[in-house]
């Protein structure tokens, strides 16, 4: 089963999990050091993301590594690339309301 990309990054457990693989790919045990968590349920968020193809497991001998897919988060970006058109836009009306005002005040 596939997952969806949204719901494997909507929970924050997940999310700090991709922030700790992204630089390098670690195994299951060095990823539950950094939660309070069983290493069982660090293994379902792993399962989840490696369902919706963001992490990728690799055999190193007798331990397996999860790396990060990074391309994978294209999806999320192209999401969002048509709400920061808009943020942007809206920053700058907001820039040049603040300047308009400042130089009133002048």
């Amino acid at each position: 089963m596939r997952r969806d990309i949204f719901q494997a990054i909507a929970d924050p457990t997940r999310r700090a999990i991709i922030a700790l693989i992204a630089l390098q790919a670690l195994t299951p045990n060095a990823i539950a050091e950094h939660f309070q968590t069983s290493r069982q349920a660090v293994s379902k968020h792993l399962r989840v993301l490696t369902e919706c193809e963001l992490v990728t497991q690799q055999q190193h001998g007798r331990e397996i590594h999860y790396s990060l897919q990074l391309e994978r988060l294209q999806e999320v970006d192209h999401w969002l690339s048509q709400y920061r058109k808009l943020w942007e836009t809206r920053f700058t009306q907001l820039d040049q309301v603040l300047s308009t005002l400042k130089n009133q005040k002048k």
